[in-house]
């Protein structure tokens, strides 16, 4: 028996085919990018299938041939976002993705109404900035969901979410396990608005979530190969993906995504003991309560250099096109050669806005002071800790609220580069980071598990334990006393470079107002 798993990531839409012992038979992947359309971060419905079909069928072409069914699908995507269609089916607005920093009013208001953090990112933040901006497409709402939930309803006609995705739509109750019913009331006195008729229904993992549609077989596999009847579990974030692939769901365990966003997700003892902005409330797939410090600014900054570094590569070669994966190998390693604070350089990854820090905007900085060292390993190390920067600030917060963390577990394409990825985030958060073998794999992976998931008994986190994660070997890097100590002076000079961002952001508005140079 196989098993499909599928994750739309920001960057990567990849498919993976698993056995029923978890392994990995066939990957596929379809490279895509979001456009800023009308002032916000999105993709259109049409690269979503177009991305879709391709991952799909790449994935075909590596397993051999084209299945006519699976013993069971898991969809994941990129968290929260806003996906509004009237009763039509019609999307009203184009996605709106978790980048998008426009929902600042909205989210103070809710946060103060909630009592709870509601971060910009999240559905019901887009949906109540919309009112607050009197968009007309909000008195034709029927439908709004999330992206993994919008392609789960478009191939089974289920309208439902898997809580760790529904946790980012609208607040939800740790004992109902659905929405809290209290928020819900105060959302209506405060619209008019009734949200119960307009959100996915809530499920947990390990319950089924419709079957394959006829019309939706056709849309994953437009060869006709595929037929309808197979079963789906929950759609998930690619947080709840992420914490599964790791085997993160246990109090005081946790687990780091770094790609295009970066993110730690804790998964909580007890509730704590406060609100703050800079943590959001989640929870794992099978409803444990989380605590999530997101960043919007991931290895986007880092990418594009890499991208220079190719282009020069290739030019002075005159060789075919280096490879990604061996680029960053090569160069990656000399950063381990590097001074430990980066040499002095001070970089800031910032391509959009940062809600931990309270910005709307950025702008991607690199200030290199008179006796700084600029060479390869001190830029590169450099860039490597800005993407961990603003996690280490917001984890900071949960060391001050007394959460232990007995365990990081990292995941994504980044780390396929051995040690250097894991030591220095080690030394950035100062806690023990493992990876398994499967970490490169990530949320695809992981969806594939929870699929799987539907045909075993117990709890998903039994499940996990002995069936999946039970010989699985994992490399652990503890914090380095220099690597600490370097990362923080790093830190020290990022936090100060902070300060000069509003003033870029007002300097260039002003230059793009006036056409001046």
């Amino acid at each position: 028996m196989r098993y499909l798993g599928l994750e739309l990531g920001s960057t990567r839409i990849k498919s993976c085919a698993i056995n029923s012992e978890g392994e990995i038979v066939a990957t596929g992947v379809h490279e895509w990018e979001n456009q800023l359309v009308n002032g916000h971060w999105s993709y259109s419905l049409e690269q979503i299938w177009e991305g879709v079909q391709h991952s799909y069928s790449d994935l075909c072409r590596n397993l051999g041939e084209y299945p006519e069914t699976w013993a069971a699908i898991g969809l994941s995507a990129m968290m929260h976002g806003y996906l509004a269609f009237n009763r039509d089916g019609v999307l009203l607005t184009p996605f709106r993705t978790w980048r998008d920093t426009t929902t600042g009013s909205a989210a103070r208001k809710l946060s103060q109404l909630f009592g709870v953090n509601v971060p910009l990112r999240w559905s019901i933040a887009h949906h109540y900035q919309a009112i607050l901006d009197q968009e007309n497409h909000v008195r034709n709402l029927d439908f709004l969901t999330t992206l993994a939930g919008y392609v789960h309803w478009q191939l089974t006609g289920s309208k439902v979410l898997g809580i760790g995705d529904a946790v980012g739509m609208f607040p939800i109750d740790s004992d109902s396990l659905d929405y809290d019913s209290q928020k819900l009331n105060q959302y209506q006195n405060l619209t008019g608005i009734d949200m119960r008729k307009h959100l996915p229904r809530v499920l947990v993992a390990g319950e089924e979530a419709g079957t394959l549609s006829r019309e939706g077989a056709k849309l994953l596999d437009p060869t006709g190969h595929l037929q309808p009847g197979i079963p789906l579990c929950p759609p998930e974030g690619d947080a709840g993906t992420g914490m599964v692939a790791t085997n993160s769901i246990n109090p005081r365990t946790g687990n780091v995504s770094v790609g295009t966003s970066i993110f730690a997700m804790v998964v909580l003892e007890k509730s704590l003991t406060s609100s703050h902005p800079e943590l959001d409330p989640v929870a794992t797939p099978d409803g444990h309560p989380v605590a999530m410090v997101h960043c919007n600014n991931g290895t986007n900054e880092l990418n594009a250099w890499m991208g220079v570094f190719a282009e020069a590569v290739n030019l002075v070669s005159g060789k075919p096109k280096v490879s990604t994966d061996t680029l960053y190998s090569v160069l990656f390693q000399e950063t381990l050669k590097a001074d430990t604070d980066g040499g002095g350089l001070t970089t800031c990854n910032y391509l959009s806005g940062e809600p931990i820090v309270r910005l709307s905007k950025g702008h991607p900085l690199i200030i290199r002071e008179v006796d700084s060292r600029l060479n390869l390993g001190n830029f590169l190390r450099s860039q490597v800790f800005t993407v961990f920067a603003t996690l280490a600030l917001g984890m900071k917060i949960l060391h001050e609220e007394g959460v232990k963390i007995d365990s990081l577990a990292a995941h994504g394409g980044f780390f396929r580069t051995a040690e250097v990825g894991q030591r220095l985030l080690a030394a950035a958060l100062d806690t023990p980071i493992s990876i398994a073998e499967s970490a490169g794999e990530g949320g695809a992976w992981g969806a594939a598990l929870l699929a799987r998931s539907l045909h075993t008994e117990g709890s998903l986190s039994e499940y996990l334990a002995t069936e999946i994660f039970n010989q699985e070997k994992q490399n652990v890097s503890q914090p380095r006393q220099e690597d600490k100590e370097g990362f923080e002076d790093f830190l020290a000079r990022f936090v100060a470079a902070l300060e000069i961002q509003p003033e870029i952001i007002r300097a260039m508005s002003d230059t793009t107002a006036t056409g001046n140079m």
